[in-house]
């Protein structure tokens, strides 16, 4: 999820004055957010917010308590938050973290995430934050959007991170597939095609195919 989307959740969030509070209680006592975290679902709702597709308003009220720390109590509080939380509210912790300060710290969250078979958490992880990711786990995780028929819309900067390793994959996918009688979902087609395009990515399917 894009940041600019993140931010058009966050401002378009109504609030009858509990999240406010509950912000000014986090920056004074930042252990004060693991009951508060746990709330924000009873206290904001969890209806889809229309101005900001793909978020409810409890993420949006859970990701403004997150910007609400101390950033020294960011990486320990976002840690436990994620770890002991139930998957709304881990989907929330993955969703804020392009926007919090915590370097590459956090990418262990996506690599659990990413193990999961919940698709919300899969796609999660897969915001601008997973930047952080090294390529061979990037991979995979686009991968397993694709067996899992998770839209790759959600996977940020997917066409500048393709290659020619990820359009191999994909491609043996597909024959697994095809030969099960079964397709690949429309938009992993899509990005095969337009990798295979690509001069670099036909030079390295052309070795592949060779050896």
């Amino acid at each position: 999820m894009a940041s600019d989307e993140c931010r058009i959740a966050l401002d378009g969030l109504s609030d009858d004055g509990w999240l406010a509070d509950a912000e000014r209680r986090v920056a004074r006592d930042p252990a004060s957010i693991v009951r508060l975290f746990a709330g924000v679902g009873r206290h904001c709702g969890r209806a889809p917010l229309p101005q900001a597709e793909g978020w409810t308003a409890d993420e949006a009220g859970r990701v403004r308590l997150l910007l609400a720390l101390p950033a020294a109590a960011v990486p320990r509080q976002v840690e436990d938050l994620y770890r002991y939380g139930d998957a709304d509210e881990k989907r929330a912790v993955l969703k804020a973290l392009c926007l919090l300060p915590v370097d590459s710290g956090a990418v262990p969250l996506l690599h659990d995430a990413i193990r999961t078979n919940d698709t919300r958490l899969l796609a999660a992880a897969l915001g601008p934050y997973a930047r952080h990711l090294d390529q061979v786990s990037w991979r995979q995780a686009v991968l397993k959007c694709v067996f899992m028929g998770v839209p790759l819309s959600v996977v940020h900067g997917l066409a500048e991170r393709a290659d020619a390793e990820l359009a191999a994959m994909i491609a043996d996918l597909r024959a697994e597939r095809d030969a099960a009688g079964r397709h690949l979902p429309e938009d992993a087609l899509a990005l095969l095609k337009q990798l295979t395009r690509r001069p670099e990515v036909r030079c390295a399917s052309s070795i592949r195919t060779s050896t």
